[in-house]
Formats: C-alpha cells, sequence, structure tokens
C-alpha cells in the first residue's frame, strides 16, 4: 500500500471484536489471563498476547504498527515522548565506557539530553558537522556504537547526506539513527536510504494539532543482520538473565524492537498512554495532507521573507537557493519541504521584537501544530546551550523558527510583515 492509505488502514483489523470501524481506546492497565500457564507462557514469550500497559496495549500496539509500515520499518516502540525514544534508542546500543557519534545540528532538547544526561550515565557522545559526513570517520572507534543525525535538522534546517551516513555506519558495523520528526514519512523515508533505526516526536506533525505528548522509534529489517554476531552488541547476542536467558539477536522478531520493549520500557517506563497513543493514530490519517500543506504554505512564506529587506538569509530546503535544496529533492518525495523554515535578522533585539510582536503566530517552543508558530531559539530551545555550542548548531542570536501551520499563508504573511517592519 502507498503511504496515504497505510496512514488510514495499517496495523488494525476492522473484523475483530465488536467491528468497531475507529480504533478503539483500550484505557486499561491489566489484562486477565486465561489460566496460570496462559499467563507463564506470555511471560516467557511462548505465546504472543498482552501482559500490562507499561510494555504493550491494543491501541498502543495499532499506532506502532502503523508507524513501522509508514517508514518502511519492521517494527516500531512508542514512548511518552520523543525524547525518551531518542534515550531508547542509545540505551538500547551503548552502556557506560562506550559512545555514538552525533551530527552538531540537533534539536536543542536532543543537544542537552547527549551532552549532559548521557555522560552522567558514562556515555560519551562525539560530535561533528553533519554538513561534511566524512568527518565522522575521524570519530568511530571500537567503543562506537551508534551514528545519529536528523533528516531535516531543527532549526537549522539542514539536509544531510542520508545515504552517505548510513553507509559510513555500514562500514564500520554501527547501527545509524535518524531523528525524521521534522521531515515526517508522508516527505522522506531514511530506511529506504539505508538508516537502521528511525525515530519520532509523535508530539509534532504526526499529532499535528499539539494535543499530546509521545514518541516513537522504529527498527529496519536490516537491523537483526547487523547485530547478529557483532561484537560491538554483545548484549544483544548472550542471554539476557532479566528475561530468562532469551538471545535477542536469536529471538523470532525484530531485535532492536524487542529489547527495548523488554528491557528499557519494561524498567524504566516512560509509556505512552492509550488514549495519547488514540490521539495519534487520529493525527496519522491525515498526516500526508496536512503536509502538503504545510510545505506549500512555507514556500510562499519562504519566497516573502527571501525578498524582505530586513531579512538577511533564509533557510528552507524548498528554495532553489538553499544550500539544502538538492539534497531535499533527492530525499524528499512530491516536491514537499515540510512547514520548518528558519530565517535570519542578525541582532538579538529584532529576533526578539519579530517574536513578541506577532498576532496570529503563537509564541511557543512546539512544531507541527495546525497552528502556527513562531520561536527566539537562542531564547528558548537552545536556551542551556553553550555560545559554542550554538555556532555548531546553526543557532545565532537573530535566527527566528517558524512553524507554518494551516491558516491562510497570505494573513501569515501580513502578520510577519507588521512584525518586522511595525
Amino acid at each position: 500500500m502507498h503511504p496515504k492509505t497505510l496512514a488510514i488502514q495499517a496495523g488494525y483489523e476492522k473484523g475483530k471484536g465488536e467491528k468497531s470501524i475507529a480504533v478503539p481506546i483500550y484505557q486499561t492497565t491489566a489484562y486477565k489471563f486465561d489460566d496460570t500457564e496462559h499467563g507463564a507462557n506470555l511471560f516467557d514469550l511462548k505465546e504472543l498476547g498482552n501482559i500490562y500497559t507499561r510494555i504493550m496495549n491494543p491501541t498502543t500496539d495499532v499506532l506502532e504498527k502503523r508507524v513501522a509500515l509508514l517508514e518502511g520499518g519492521v517494527a516500531a516502540l512508542a514512548s511518552a515522548s520523543g525524547m525518551a525514544s531518542i534515550f531508547y534508542a542509545v540505551a538500547n546500543l551503548a552502556q557506560s565506557g562506550e559512545n555514538i557519534i552525533a551530527t552538531t545540528q540537533l534539536y536543542g532538547g536532543t543537544l542537552n539530553q547527549f551532552t549532559h544526561t548521557l555522560s552522567r550515565f558514562g556515555i560519551e557522545v562525539r560530535f561533528f558537522d553533519g554538513n561534511h559526513p566524512q568527518e565522522a570517520r575521524a570519530l568511530i572507534d571500537s567503543k562506537s556504537r551508534a551514528l545519529f543525525f536528523e533528516s531535516l535538522t531543527n532549526p537549522s534546517i539542514d539536509v544531510p547526506e542520508i545515504d552517505t551516513l548510513a553507509k559510513i555506519a555500514d562500514e564500520y558495523g554501527i547501527v545509524s539513527i535518524v531523528d525524521n520528526t521534522v521531515a515526517t514519512p508522508a516527505i522522506c523515508r531514511p530506511i529506504e536510504h539505508g538508516v537502521d533505526v528511525v525515530v519520532h516526536s509523535a508530539s509534532k506533525y504526526m499529532g499535528g494539532q499539539g494535543l499530546a505528548i509521545g514518541g516513537v522509534l522504529v527498527e529496519s529489517a536490516r537491523v537483526a543482520e547487523k547485530l547478529r554476531g557483532n561484537p560491538r552488541y554483545p548484549h544483544f547476542n548472550t542471554p539476557d538473565p532479566s528475561y530468562h536467558g532469551l538471545v535477542y539477536a536469536s529471538a523470532p522478531l525484530p531485535p532492536f524492537v524487542l529489547r527495548a520493549r523488554l528491557a528499557l520500557l519494561r524498567d524504566i517506563g516512560a509509556t505512552l498512554s492509550p488514549f495519547d497513543s488514540w490521539l495519534f493514530i487520529q493525527g496519522i490519517e491525515t498526516l500526508s495532507v496536512r503536509m502538503r500543506e504545510h510545505s506549500l504554505s512555507a514556500m510562499k512564506i519562504a519566497h516573502y521573507l527571501q525578498n524582505h529587506p530586513k531579512v538577511q538569509a533564509v533557510y528552507y530546503p524548498g528554495l532553489e537557493s538553499d544550500k539544502n535544496h538538492a539534497n531535499a529533492v533527492k530525499y524528499f518525495d512530491e516536491g514537499m519541504f515540510s512547514g520548518l523554515l528558519s530565517f535570519e535578522v542578525g541582532d538579538f533585539e529584532l529576533a526578539q521584537k519579530i517574536a513578541d510582536s506577532v498576532k496570529i503566530f503563537t509564541l511557543a517552543t512546539n512544531i507541527g501544530d495546525t497552528k502556527s508558530i513562531i520561536t527566539h531559539s537562542a531564547s528558548t530551545t537552545h536556551r542551556q546551550v553553550s555560545a559554542e555550542g550554538l555556532k555548531k548548531a546553526g543557532v545565532t542570536p537573530g535566527l527566528v523558527r517558524l512553524s507554518i501551520g494551516l491558516e491562510d499563508y497570505r494573513d501569515l504573511i501580513e502578520d510577519l510583515a507588521q512584525a518586522i517592519d511595525g
């Protein structure tokens, strides 16, 4: 099936149960076992079924299957936030004394997690410029466990060479992880370009209305072979004493998601609620339609800003003049470039004035909403990042980020005009 159909039909069998056309909300914590043997078989993985909502739920199962199929993966795991999904993806591969490689062009929350939180777990993160993928090679050593980057960076709006970075990870036998939040599978599917694992903040474009917080990680079919027998990942190839000696790489299920569910989700418990899973299912049904409208309006606004005398630069890969345009055309579908753009006014005070003066745009830190949002990144999302880190992330004092919603683009242009010129 094509992505638009998958977004509406995938992962749910309408002929089962009460035959509801809409996906039901299974708002429950636990599930009845037929008898003690049935319960034991579920815990031993001799049978597959629901045990406890901390690790699985029928509503969340539909969401996971739907996102996995949209991304071209074989399995997915939903979590309580995008940051939880990123942490699970990294913690599933690396432990104290090991490292991961990551681009500097990352969302501020990810930079903070990588720079501060992971270091407290003994995991080192080594950064390189995503615009120069070959720089990653010099950072990879015997302790490296993952290569992490974003398919469309936030807020610098860069599009890296996805296939090149995936090949570098393959060459060294490490797992590649891509955050596809901003592009979404409606526009870009990194697994098709050789990526191993994809992560999302479902709170953004997947939900689409700013109603719920959640995350998803997706495993590609190629991960099992990369993990099997790989000396970088002994915990996938030796018995797990916490789960009856299960060897994940030898299990008849996708091993990356299986371990993330049975070890990390079970023990850390950043679980997505069934109701929020249902909200994301509703959002995904209209994802393709919304991404097209977001992209069309963003292009109009990017052209307007490009011609404004007070705007020094506009960062949007849909513009033919943008340095990322060629990569965007290569990796993105159907002339869509998402709804996120940034522009530079060269001055901290002017950037703040613009953000404070808008009337239709909402000053907030979210993206991917039906409502348009304006953000001064240096004051908010990257507030805790050092001056050197800001420079490497492509965040200047005069940078303004726009998440273009579904309002009429003409009204949004008028709002920006009065904010910039007033």
